[in-house]
């Protein structure tokens, strides 16, 4: 059995992103289908112009896209450059998770947390929804990535930080659905309660770099579709991007944050 401390870190960084790059062709179907409450099993991938099935050999992420010259090979209809830049940073998210994380039990759960992020963000730029057919089956499966983490890890403590973690953060942005009715919705809060397990798994720092990043970075990109005008007091602006951005801050470096900004404090 291979020893996986033989492999370096940067071999794993490059296994950890050709899986990504696999599960970022899935993700596109995913993007894709869910929302139109389409099966991402059946039917098989197909042009959208001349619906004839993609062959296996087009459909080698990112290569395929760029040996076709971003065109079907059957009509010459144009192919979208969202699929080969979900598959390139889906694979770009697994190497940096595998850097931050290593040989750890922690790297499955937050890997996850990564393709699901993906795939929720683009789909709420899209339609200002959260499908609950992503949200609602994460929770079953975080839990279990999480309770494997911990066992991994020894670390059990952090486990009750994700179940205190989530379950504030999902409060947290249910108060503020009811307190100001149709600045977020129910999607935000079941998100805000997943992202919460994950933070708080990590360290309370990273909860709150998280959560504080996620109305930050919301209130500046608002802030500035006011000041150009594209938007207005009363236009509706997914929030689901934002938290998961600020999740991921809260992820890399949450805890490094944190401390630095309690050092000052003392």
């Amino acid at each position: 059995m291979t020893d996986a401390s033989l492999i370096p870190p940067w071999g794993l960084a490059a296994l950890a992103a050709i899986l990504g790059l696999l599960v970022g062709s899935f993700l596109n179907v995913v993007i894709h289908r869910v929302p139109r409450g389409e099966s991402i099993v059946s039917p098989s991938s197909a042009c959208p112009g001349c619906g004839h099935a993609i062959r296996p050999r087009d459909n080698v992420p990112v290569a395929s896209w760029l040996m076709l010259r971003g065109r079907c090979r059957d009509c010459s209809a144009p192919i979208s450059a969202r699929y080969p830049l979900v598959e390139g940073a889906t694979g770009l998210l697994f190497a940096g998770g595998a850097l931050l994380f290593g040989w750890s039990a922690a790297l499955p759960a937050y890997l996850y947390l990564a393709a699901i992020a993906l795939a929720l963000g683009l789909i709420d730029l899209d339609t200002h929804r959260l499908p609950n057919a992503i949200v609602l089956p994460a929770y079953p499966v975080t839990a279990l990535l999480l309770v494997l983490a911990s066992w991994g890890t020894g670390d059990w403590g952090a486990l009750l930080r994700a179940v205190i973690g989530g379950a504030v953060l999902w409060l947290l942005h249910f108060l503020l659905m009811v307190i100001r009715p149709g600045g977020m919705g129910f999607g935000d809060v079941k998100l805000a309660g997943l992202l919460g397990a994950y933070l708080a798994w990590i360290g309370w720092g990273a909860l709150v770099v998280g959560a504080f990043g996620a109305f930050l970075f919301g209130g500046l990109f608002s802030i500035g579709l006011l000041i150009t005008g594209r938007a207005g007091r009363r236009t509706g602006i997914p929030f689901g991007p934002w938290m998961l951005l600020g999740a991921g801050v809260g992820v890399t470096v949450g805890e490094t944050a944190w401390s630095a900004y309690l050092g000052l404090l003392s």
